[in-house]
């Protein structure tokens, strides 16, 4: 099968977007690693169906990246931060119950997505993993949403660079207004937070220290897949995003 032509820059992240289906295989696709597969079966309802579904999409997004046809499109095994078929690409991979999403670009980046209607106990959470200069702001503005978006920064800043929760929060801290401060001081850091399919959608990447740093990231909803899971090039549908912010994150001195 021949691969899709338009391929993307590896320069400027893209981001792929599909809705979750209730639909589920009874054994894992031919297309799934041996590792793949494994996890797979050892899973059950919901992580079950977005395990499947996820991983459909990694390799959609690849292929739509890189112009190789999907089934020549292979994440790592363990957590999908990279490729291994085509080589070289970025990955980061971010779901809930009703949207997945996954972004690809040339270096390290992260997504993370969020419900927009969530009303978390957010106020317990910031108390307890915030930094004080954090928490002034967001109890003063007292907006669930505010929290939203700050917690999906801090989750897409740590998948961009490599490191888990635990310990790691105040790793980026978030200013009023949006102002980011980070702890890596190498190379050019990019957050853009948008909204889409009722979702708080953050993408942090690092970027070229000569390209333009205001391009936003291409944002696509693909059809959902077929019953079958097949790997026939997904095609886009009708969607619509409304930009909240985009930052470039400073170097904590």
């Amino acid at each position: 099968m021949a691969g899709p032509s338009n391929a993307c820059s590896p320069d400027r992240p893209q981001i792929w977007l599909c809705h979750q289906i209730q639909r589920d295989l009874p054994a894992p696709p031919e297309w799934m690693t041996r590792f793949e597969a494994d996890t797979m079966a050892r899973l059950e309802g919901v992580r079950r169906r977005e395990f499947l579904a996820s991983r459909w999409l990694m390799r959609q997004g690849i292929s739509q990246a890189s112009g190789t046809a999907p089934e020549h499109c292979q994440p790592v095994d363990g957590r999908p931060v990279a490729t291994v078929s085509p080589p070289h690409w970025c990955l980061s991979l971010s779901h809930s119950r009703e949207l997945a999403a996954v972004a690809t670009a040339g270096r390290p980046l992260g997504i993370d997505i969020e419900p927009g209607q969530r009303k978390p106990d957010w106020t317990g959470v910031a108390r307890r993993w915030f930094s004080p200069v954090e928490q002034e702001w967001l109890f003063r503005a007292d907006d669930p949403f505010s929290f939203l978006q700050v917690w999906t920064l801090k989750e897409a800043w740590l998948k961009a660079t490599g490191r888990g929760i635990a310990g790691n929060l105040q790793t980026l801290e978030v200013r009023k207004n949006f102002e980011l401060y980070g702890d890596q001081p190498d190379g050019l850091w990019q957050a853009s937070c948008f909204s889409a399919e009722g979702f708080v959608i953050t993408l942090v990447h690092q970027a070229s220290t000569d390209g333009n740093r205001t391009l936003w990231p291409d944002i696509t909803l693909l059809e959902p897949p077929a019953d079958d899971f097949a790997l026939t090039p997904a095609r886009p549908t009708d969607t619509s995003w409304e930009p909240l912010f985009q930052r470039i994150i400073r170097a904590r001195r």
